[in-house]
């Protein structure tokens, strides 16, 4: 499985976008693949991401291309429970876990 870039699509003035944009470039680097930030490209999320019951999707999200199929791999900020804060540890975790790579 080769993964070749790493696409966040998101809008910047969304309350989530600053911890997809940390997540995307941190795992970026730690998995040295090129990351494309898009902004609210609506028909990409439709076309690839996760949807609500109205079959819309949301931003952002966090996809990767591997061997030139796009896959979602974080679509939702997990929340420490404890604390009620974003879960930035267990969302690397997710997308790694998405991607098939042993941490």
């Amino acid at each position: 499985m080769g993964i070749e870039k790493l696409i966040l699509v998101t809008a910047k003035h969304l309350p989530q976008h600053k911890y997809f944009e940390n997540i995307a470039k941190q795992l970026s680097k730690e998995l040295n693949v090129p990351l494309d930030i898009v902004e609210e490209d609506y028909v990409f999320a439709n076309t690839y991401g996760e949807k609500d019951e109205f079959g819309m999707a949301w931003l952002p999200q966090l996809f990767a291309q591997i061997d030139s199929e796009i896959k979602p791999i974080l679509t939702r900020l997990p929340i420490n429970e404890k604390t009620l804060d974003v879960d930035v540890e267990k969302a690397r975790e997710v997308v790694l876990n998405a991607l098939g790579v042993k941490t």
